[in-house]
């Protein structure tokens, strides 16, 4: 155990997967994290080609040209590159290449901020990208290690973005646990490509599809994220086994079995929610968490189970919609539908950085202690601390 700031802590799980190409491109708040990879290129401790680009863009078109020709590949971004990447992410996800890249969530332009929120990975939701999220640091260090063996699965091969909160987990110090390389190295073998760019056996890759068979190839990406619901699950419970660290498989639990209320969050938020319940029930009052572990593909069955016997659902989302709300509660109810299931009540919050605090959790439980005893929820989605402009 050795306390590091979070960055460092991804940039040693990325060292123990063996990346043979890493694509980098320095943008607040994931610089940090290609900073130490290109350290540890220079210092001869990873054996990578480490490839400095000249924009996000550039960075995912090299990992995809990597990974076509069978190399393991990384990279990092946020914000706006990730949205200067984006026509790059579907191209990734259509080639069906298992690129992981970590995702420093950080709150979109304009106006300008570099602090956190989720709206960056939120847009690319349905890019065909896995999309995971971690709670804490040392769950994006080997949520990392779990990513690569996820995404090159042949029954799976698709890329997964592994999304944690920029500068409450990047920057933050905190002790983390690294796994051990000869521990890595059994859990995660080397990668071996089904199909890949090779002059002995020549391939096409990404070619013009026309009207009568471009359904089939979005179909066959969707049924692979379906299968990827077992595999994530699967994953999980292998690297408990291996390294004794568990963190869910699509969704964890915190205090739900007997919860009336139940806040449902993604990311660095479970940690502030769990302290907050911990009060709320030293105080009687039964409300628990439900992590969303992983967004893409979407959990809905392991959700439905989970809230099943609430009494009233309150989520929360760091991302929203213009014009309708937060993406997570659209999800969830769409998950709830004709179910005979809890209330559920929408919240938007923490934008651009904008504090979330125990008591802010503790005022959300006590909106949905409310709609319980008034059996109606009074809006279908709702901005937390907004003040008059």
């Amino acid at each position: 155990m050795e306390i590091m700031e979070g960055s460092r802590a991804v940039a040693e799980a990325v060292k123990a997967c063996r990346p043979n190409v890493i694509a980098a491109y320095p943008i607040t708040p994931q610089t940090h994290i290609v900073e130490e990879i290109a350290r540890m290129v220079a210092d001869g401790e990873l054996a990578s080609e480490y490839v400095r680009v000249d924009s996000e863009h550039s960075a995912m078109s090299v990992c995809v040209g990597a990974s076509a020709t069978g190399a393991r590949t990384y990279t990092a971004t946020t914000s706006q590159g990730m949205a200067l990447m984006h026509e790059v992410l579907f191209n990734a996800a259509g080639l069906r290449l298992p690129i992981v890249m970590t995702a420093a969530n950080r709150s979109l332009s304009a106006p300008i901020n570099i602090w956190n929120d989720q709206q960056d990975t939120v847009s690319e939701r349905d890019s065909g990208w896995i999309q995971l999220y971690a709670e804490d640091t040392q769950e994006a260090s080997d949520m990392i290690i779990q990513a690569y063996k996820i995404a090159e699965d042949h029954d799976i091969l698709l890329p997964v973005m592994v999304g944690m909160d920029g500068f409450i987990l990047t920057h933050v110090h905190e002790p983390v646990e690294l796994c051990p390389q000869e521990k890595v190295d059994d859990f995660l073998p080397s990668y071996d490509p089904a199909y890949y760019l090779t002059p002995k056996n020549p391939l096409s890759f990404g070619t013009i599809v026309y009207p009568s068979t471009y359904t089939e190839f979005r179909y066959m990406i969707h049924e692979a994220m379906k299968r990827a619901e077992r595999k994530i699950i699967d994953v999980a419970s292998d690297f408990r086994d291996k390294f004794g660290r568990h963190y869910g498989g699509l969704i964890d639990t915190y205090e739900a079995e007997d919860a009336e209320v139940l806040i449902m969050a993604m990311g660095s938020v479970i940690g502030t929610a769990k302290d907050a319940v911990d009060e709320l029930r030293s105080d009687g009052k039964k409300v628990g968490i439900v992590k969303v572990r992983c967004y893409r593909p979407f959990p809905a069955e392991a959700i439905s189970e989970a809230v099943k016997n609430a009494k009233a659902i309150a989520v929360l989302d760091k991302n929203i919609s213009l014009g309708y709300e937060g993406a997570l509660y659209t999800d969830v109810k769409s998950a709830l539908y004709n179910e005979n299931g809890p209330l559920a009540l929408g919240f938007i919050l923490g934008l651009g950085g904008r504090d979330i605090t125990k008591n802010t959790i503790k005022s959300i439980a006590e909106k949905a202690q409310k709609a319980i005893k008034s059996g109606r929820v009074e809006k279908d989605s709702e901005f937390v601390d907004v003040g008059v402009l």
